[in-house]
């Protein structure tokens, strides 16, 4: 077993501030989520990934479990993966749905039956239609438009778009724009809104 300073830069610093002390630092966090983008992994498939290469190299390290790879990625920016020449292009498929936001308590409104006004949040997807991958994600406030989603949608995806294709929801004239800017060979499958 390799011992003394080996792990010195996987754990993390002590913080100076109230709260848990966390276990790894964002050195050892930021290495998993690269690996995992690398070999485009699940977040419990890099969790053995990791201990099978702590494993191998014999180090006395602990290994960040997923939950903690998901908690910490919210915080963490890992470089996204540049295409790779000749990649395949994406047929973007893009929809929306509604969230209803759940907090403590909840369980006595369900119990009792008490009348609480409830909080909804709007979740943007991009697929991949030809391996029904999420490429693309935003989660934004009930009130926006779907339309307006569209860019952060589009930047997210690093492969070229062959066709984007959503519902009338995002049928409005920017739409079209934002895909044809971004990606001009594109071919745009959105009805047009009913007026």
């Amino acid at each position: 077993m390799v011992h003394g300073c080996s792990g010195c830069a996987w754990k993390a610093e002590p913080r100076t501030t109230w709260g848990k002390q966390p276990r790894y630092s964002a050195l050892a966090i930021s290495t998993a989520l690269t690996l995992r983008t690398v070999f485009r992994l699940a977040l419990r498939q890099t969790e053995g990934l990791i201990g099978s290469i702590v494993a191998l190299l014999d180090l006395d390290l602990p290994v960040p479990d997923h939950t903690t790879l998901s908690r910490r990625a919210e915080t963490l920016e890992v470089a996204r993966l540049a295409p790779r020449p000749g990649a395949r292009p994406v047929h973007l498929l893009v929809d929306s749905t509604g969230l209803r936001e759940c907090g403590p308590g909840e369980w006595l409104a369900e119990k009792h039956g008490t009348r609480t006004r409830r909080s909804w949040r709007k979740l943007h997807i991009g697929v991949d239609a030809g391996t029904g991958r999420i490429v693309a994600a935003e989660l934004t406030a009930h009130d926006v438009d779907n339309a307006s989603q569209v860019g952060p949608l589009l930047d997210q995806v690093a492969a070229p778009i062959a066709s984007f294709t959503a519902d009338g929801a995002y049928g409005q004239d920017g739409s079209y724009r934002k895909v044809a800017v971004r990606h001009p060979a594109a071919a745009v499958l959105v009805p047009p809104r009913s007026r």
